[in-house]
This record gives structure tokens, C-alpha cells and sequence, in this order.
């Protein structure tokens, strides 16, 4: 019997079934030693293995060139925020923000407890439904680095072009991550917290130009310099190791469904699957983002009556969709469509959407 909810959590969400099944067979003993991965030195040669085979994993998916660094740390995004501007901005320069929803308002916000940082590119004026278009000659000539978020979770939004600045662009992926082809390259740092598409919440990834994480100014706490993990090959302390074993599996899977462009093409089919419900409901359903703009990992939508919004969450729990409600500070729906989202759970919610719909 499949007792498998439909899970369209927004984070931590759905793992591939088939990692977890892996997980679950390996889970008291890993590979001969006789131990569970949470219970290797991370000092072993057996979890050494684990952690250098997902750094490489990320090099094989995003054809990163040597000059790349793959770190995997702790503290989520959030800490992320902090510790851009603290290894990158320089005295006398500014850090410069696109923000386009509700994380870019926070990473800016944490960059500007710390020092300069602007806000070079908006769309608050129409709600957050758009990627603002950045005026390159407006940016200050001191600015350090262009941070923006590729995709934002709550506002259902995501950047599908990205600009070219004359500064070191930086990006928050933390949802989008692993999710489509994109040339790292002309970035030179991006991070994610792993709790959308690579795993288990507790490892974060940063992938950055050795210039960026071999240049961590002294005045750093130790932690917080990306040089300390640079240099240790993110072994400085003791890592999560397990998330970094269940992310481990997470790569290998994507590998074998065609890497990332197998992955982009199955994401686009699941999404497109709600988007259709959305625009064929003849306003029944209200999608949050502009067409242009739309998330292929967050469909983001209310219901144009708003009082049938708690009879549709209700009723969609009842058939066994989880994590349909829209996050608390914006409210309505969302469905989080993440890599490990099969498309046959969309399809059933496609289909349910319909079914409330005609029955409303």
C-alpha cells in the first residue's frame, strides 16, 4: 500500500524515494564498516570519500572549471547573508542589491547591519511579482559585489535570465539550485540551503571563484571566512556529515535522469501542469507572479473568492496534499515543485484543482 503523502512543502521537502529507500538500507551499516554514516569520523577515510565525491558530483553536473571552490557548510542562507559582505566588501566600497521578494529584503537588510549596502533594483512597487530590470549605470563605482535571488519561494518568482554587471555577481539559489542548467561561472559566488532540491536541512553549499574564498579578510571570526574552509577543505570542524551523505545520494540521482537538463525538462512539465489549471480557470484561480516571471519550483497562487481558500487548503489535506498553504506573512497557496516532486503528485493536484473548481 502506497502511503506516500503528496509533498509540496516549501523546505524542508520531498527527497526522491528511491534515496531514501538507500538511505534506509544503509542506514546501520555503511558500506562494510559496520557503522551508520552518522557514526563515521569525519577524520575517516570512508566518510573522506562521501565528502569529496559530492564536491566532485558538483563539478561533473555544472562543468565547473578549477579556478571554482565547493564549500559545504553550516547555518543555512540566513548566515550566508552575513558572511558575503563580510568576506567581500572591502573598505570603502558598498554591496549592491536586486531585490525581487521576500529573502532578497533580508539579505540586503543583514548586509546593511554590516556595512553599505543599496538596493539598486526593485519590485516592490508591484507586489513582488516581477524581476526588476537593473540599470547597470546606476550602480555606485564602489560597489562590491550584485547580490540577487534567483528564486523567490514565498513570492513564487525566479529569474530566468540573469544580468551582466562589471562587479563580482553573487546569487542567493537556494531554491532553485540543481534545478536547471546554469553557466556558474559568471558568478562569482552563489549559495543554497540544502532543504529544497540537494537534501536535508543542516549543509549549505557555497560555490565561489578562489578569488572570493581565498581572500577572507583577517578581521573575520575564524568560522565565518571562507578561507577557513577553503583551506580544510570544509573539514575545519566537524560537518553534517549525514546531510552531506543524503545530498551525495540526491546528485547521483539526478545524474542518472539526465543531469541537469533532464531534471529542467521534468520540472517544466510539473509546473506547467498547475500553471494551466491557474490560467484556464477563467480568473478562478489567481497566480501571484507575472507570466514572465513564473517559478517552476514555487506555483504561487489564491483563489479570487478569498473565502474558499480554507475550504480548498482543508480539502486538499484530506486528499493528501501537504504544504499547500501559502507562506504566514503573504498568505493564499503555493506549491512547492521541487526536483524530487513526482510528476504524477502534480498531476493528482492538477486534477483536484479542477475538480474544486467545478464543484464550487
Amino acid at each position: 500500500m502506497n502511503t506516500r503523502a503528496y509533498n509540496f512543502n516549501a523546505g524542508p521537502a520531498a527527497l526522491p524515494l528511491e534515496v531514501l529507500q538507500t538511505a534506509a538500507a544503509e542506514m546501520t551499516d555503511y558500506a562494510g564498516t559496520g557503522m551508520s554514516v552518522m557514526e563515521l569520523s569525519h577524520r575517516s577515510a570512508s566518510y573522506e570519500a562521501i565528502h569529496n565525491e559530492v564536491q566532485q558530483r558538483f563539478r561533473a553536473l555544472y562543468q565547473l572549471p578549477a579556478t571554482y571552490r565547493v564549500l559545504l557548510l553550516q547555518g543555512g542562507a540566513s548566515t550566508q547573508f552575513a558572511m558575503v559582505p563580510l568576506n567581500m566588501v572591502q573598505p570603502h566600497q558598498q554591496a549592491s542589491y536586486i531585490v525581487n521578494g521576500s529573502w532578497g529584503i533580508k539579505a540586503h537588510a543583514e548586509a546593511a547591519l554590516l556595512g553599505e549596502a543599496v538596493v539598486c533594483a526593485s519590485s516592490k512597487e508591484g507586489g513582488y511579482r516581477s524581476i526588476p530590470a537593473l540599470d547597470v549605470a546606476t550602480l555606485p563605482p564602489n560597489t562590491a559585489y550584485v547580490h540577487l535571488t534567483t528564486n523567490e519561494t514565498i513570492e513564487g518568482v525566479q529569474c530566468h535570465t540573469f544580468p551582466t554587471v562589471p562587479y563580482p555577481l553573487v546569487a542567493d539559489m537556494s531554491s532553485d539550485i540543481l534545478s536547471r542548467p546554469v553557466d556558474l561561472t559568471r558568478f562569482a559566488l552563489v549559495y543554497a540551503g540544502a532543504q529544497k532540491n540537494l537534501g536535508p536541512s543542516g549543509v549549505t553549499v557555497v560555490i565561489a571563484h578562489e578569488d572570493v574564498v581565498e581572500r577572507s579578510p583577517a578581521t573575520v571570526p575564524t568560522m565565518l571566512r571562507y578561507d577557513t574552509h577553503a583551506k580544510h577543505n570544509s573539514l575545519y570542524n566537524t560537518p553534517p556529515t549525514y546531510s552531506i551523505y543524503m545530498m551525495n545520494l540526491v546528485l547521483r540521482w539526478v545524474e542518472q535522469r539526465g543531469g541537469l537538463e533532464g531534471i529542467a525538462q521534468a520540472n517544466e512539465q510539473k509546473a506547467q501542469l498547475l500553471y494551466e489549471v491557474i490560467d484556464e480557470s477563467a480568473g478562478f484561480y489567481v497566480g501571484h507572479a507575472e507570466k514572465s516571471a513564473r517559478s517552476r519550483m514555487n506555483v504561487t497562487f489564491r483563489l479570487a473568492d478569498r473565502t474558499k481558500e480554507s475550504v480548498f487548503l482543508e480539502q486538499a489535506q484530506q486528499r493528501g496534499f501537504i504544504g499547500l498553504t501559502g507562506h504566514r506573512s503573504v498568505g493564499g497557496c503555493r506549491a512547492s515543485t521541487y526536483n524530487a516532486v513526482p510528476y504524477e503528485a502534480c498531476a493528482a493536484l492538477a486534477t483536484f484543482m479542477r475538480d474544486f473548481l467545478r464543484h464550487s
